[in-house]
């Protein structure tokens, strides 16, 4: 009974190396969390510096994320990420307005003259749009648009100078204002950056050093490792050779395509036992099975039966027949398989199949010889009387029945002598086939019998192709799926349970 092979698993024994094997693997997908974070971290640093999920983005709806840590400040150097100064300064800018409004109220000289400084900054920020350095273009329109939406003015200019206009805030008080600008304003501006550019015109990056410090160099000792354990265990094993065959571990060291590494770590993670990743892999061979089996298994028959067809319609026929003379074939074992064959194949003929042939062989027999005795025996004016043709038959069917049975007594007297090893009689043999074969040639280029049966040949070839690869589809192939499920997945019965037994 077919079984998965992921249902038989068993757990390997301990070995010495086993959880060092495990200890590298954990490393290994620790290295590709890593990874997955480095390569994501610029696209997604607004969200690891609020910590705020906004499903909808052109909604001001956020999920706050509190339990997530704080990564930008240590993360940050490692992209080359700095704050950004005009940004900055107008973060600084609201804090000192939102102070003195708090404190000394709407009415004073410096309250005043920190809002028109703020109005000053804002349209200096829309003018000169600072978020196209970090590629975050459409913060800035975000951040006019809460604007206009506030304001329900149309340009994002107007719309923040009557949010703090006096008679505003006036009317509904700083603390309104204040938690606009703080929950929905601020935090687009705080996202903005800067990031610097190394020698290369590429941005800053030093990952590179946290990944080489802390994770190749460990892999480049299990490699080792590992090639040094398979030479031990292959002695003739160059290093070279132990080294090859690790290549899978060969995208761990690569400093582009990291994602690659997904590779190395699920081997890893599935030779160390850790995940059994056996029915994703035996997932995917069907489905690709599925989808190659009937196209590769026609181009095989295809090429297959144009061979065929090549080599029936060569017109070397009888030159290729010569060669399966024994004084031409070319001996491995010092053995002739052909005179072998014969000589074990002729006696299980004559004393197995022809008695057991004797019935059809007498009516064969038989037949011929009532038809050669016709008109012969019982003269054509006597055809008429019945009892003479009975006689006929009877005479016939006795004839058939003796020749028959010399010719089975003759068989097994030559099938007997066959059996025993006789250097004479294999000389005869070899010479009776090597006689067969010249004779099968010759008459083949004398005649127009190559010719003729090279075409029905090919004729035959041409319409196996166009019938049985031309009705192959793909439902063929879906049943066939089918059937190695029932195989694969069918619990075995009681008599399969005691012969496994």
């Amino acid at each position: 009974m077919v079984r998965p092979r992921w249902q038989s698993l068993r757990p390997r024994s301990m070995r010495r190396w086993f959880w060092w094997d495990r200890a590298v693997a954990s490393w290994a997908a620790l290295n590709f969390a890593l990874v997955l974070f480095d390569l994501s971290y610029v696209p997604l640093r607004a969200f690891w510096l609020q910590r705020n999920l906004y499903p909808l983005p052109s909604v001001p709806l956020s999920i706050p994320m509190p339990f997530l840590p704080d990564v930008t400040p240590w993360y940050d150097p490692v992209k080359g990420i700095e704050p950004h100064r005009d940004t900055t300064a107008y973060i600084a800018a609201f804090e000192e307005m939102d102070r003195s409004l708090l404190e000394e109220g709407i009415s004073t000289e410096r309250a005043r003259r920190l809002r028109d400084r703020q109005l000053q900054l804002t349209d200096r920020m829309i003018d000169e749009n600072p978020f196209l350095v970090s590629g975050n273009a459409g913060t800035l329109e975000k951040f006019k648009n809460r604007l206009r939406d506030r304001a329900g003015l149309d340009s994002a200019k107007d719309s923040a100078a009557a949010l703090l206009a006096d008679g505003r805030l006036e009317g509904q008080g700083w603390q309104e204002e204040r938690r606009f600008w703080n929950d929905e304003l601020i935090p687009l501006v705080a996202i903005n950056y800067w990031r610097s550019i190394d020698e290369s015109g590429q941005p800053t990056d030093r990952f590179w050093a946290i990944d080489l410090l802390l994770f190749q160099s460990v892999f480049l000792l299990d490699v080792l490792l590992r090639a040094w354990r398979l030479r031990r265990q292959l002695p003739g094993l160059s290093w070279r050779d132990a080294l090859l065959r690790r290549w899978i571990d060969l995208p761990l060291f690569l400093p582009a395509w990291r994602l690659l590494r997904v590779v190395p770590v699920l081997e890893r993670l599935s030779s160390s036992r850790m995940v059994n990743l056996e029915p994703l892999r035996a997932a995917v061979s069907r489905a690709v099975v599925a989808l190659l089996a009937l196209e590769l298994f026609e181009v095989l028959a295809l090429q297959l039966l144009d061979g065929v067809q090549q080599l029936v319609r060569s017109p070397i026929w009888p030159q290729r027949i010569r060669r399966m003379c024994s004084h031409q074939t070319v001996a491995i074992n010092e053995e002739q398989e052909l005179v072998e064959l014969l000589r074990l194949w002729t006696p299980l003929i004559l004393t197995r199949v022809g008695p057991r042939l004797a019935p059809e062989m007498e009516a064969v027999v038989g037949y011929a010889l009532q038809r050669s005795f016709s008109g012969s025996v019982v003269p054509p004016g006597l055809r008429d009387v019945a009892p003479l043709l009975r006689v006929e038959s009877s005479l016939s069917r006795r004839l058939a029945e003796g020749i028959v049975e010399s010719l089975l007594d003759l068989g097994r007297s030559a099938a007997d002598q066959m059996r025993l090893l006789d250097r004479k009689q294999e000389d005869l043999l070899q010479q009776f086939g090597d006689r067969f074969w010249e004779e099968l040639a010759s008459a083949l280029e004398q005649g127009p019998v190559l010719e003729r049966s090279q075409d029905l040949l090919g004729s035959f070839l041409e319409e196996l192709k166009l019938t049985y690869i031309a009705q192959m589809s793909r439902s063929g192939i879906d049943n066939l799926m089918a059937e190695l499920d029932d195989l694969s997945f069918t619990e075995p019965g009681p008599r399969d349970q005691e012969s496994a037994g």
